[in-house]
């Protein structure tokens, strides 16, 4: 909880800096604007192909989601517990793709979405209900899963060298387990987040799904 709260403060003090920075931001970006501009296109660009043009709105959420996993799963390098590494914190991420995915599921496709729980017989209801919540289920194992392992591991290893060999040995383990790892579990969380909502959303956006 404690390394929940400094993740959230840091994250909201660059917030700030980048608010201020804002201000003094010119047409013709460079240095700092040019990579903040940077990365809000790269992640717009990744919310347009990956869920669809119609839900280019998600985007923001999904950036801030984003921000904070990786932060999380990246501060095994300076020595904290992943916030990540404890199933409460992926569940609460993995649930507001759940309320996502019902939120435009029902705004795009209305009734069709909620008649679609009751397809193709209403005795298939209990069972379509399961499926859609082992979905925020899955979606978070996977990334507490991994996170926690990469944890255990790292735990493990640190444990069993002696104090000399510590500084430099656990480096390549850290690389991977913390960035590499790190990295790829927040992407792969955000894929299937937009590929859920972008499903829930289908028929209501068939053509920007393809495109």
């Amino acid at each position: 909880m404690v390394n929940t709260w400094i993740i959230m403060l840091g994250l909201a003090l660059f917030s700030i800096i980048v608010r201020v920075a804002l201000k003094k931001f010119t047409e013709i970006p460079h240095g700092f604007q040019n990579v903040i501009e940077s990365l809000v296109e790269i992640f717009d660009n990744f919310v347009q192909s990956t869920a669809g043009r119609k839900l280019y709105q998600i985007g923001n959420w999904y950036f801030m989601i984003c921000c904070f996993i990786m932060a999380s799963n990246l501060v095994g390098i300076v020595g904290l517990r992943a916030p990540t590494a404890d199933w409460s914190m992926t569940f609460a991420c993995a649930f507001s793709t759940f309320l996502t995915i019902q939120i435009m599921g029902t705004k795009f496709r209305k009734g069709a979405y909620l008649k679609s729980f009751i397809e193709p017989h209403f005795l298939f209801l209990p069972l379509n209900i399961i499926g859609e919540l082992s979905r925020p289920v899955s979606l978070s194992f996977r990334l507490f899963g991994n996170v926690l392992a990469g944890t255990i591991i790292m735990t493990v290893t640190y444990a069993l060298l002696p104090l000399y060999l510590r500084v430099f040995l656990p480096s390549a383990l850290h690389m991977y387990f913390d960035l590499l790892s790190g990295t790829i579990q927040t992407y792969i969380f955000l894929v299937l987040s937009f590929s859920f909502i972008g499903s829930a959303c289908a028929d209501s956006a068939d053509n920007d799904m393809t495109e």
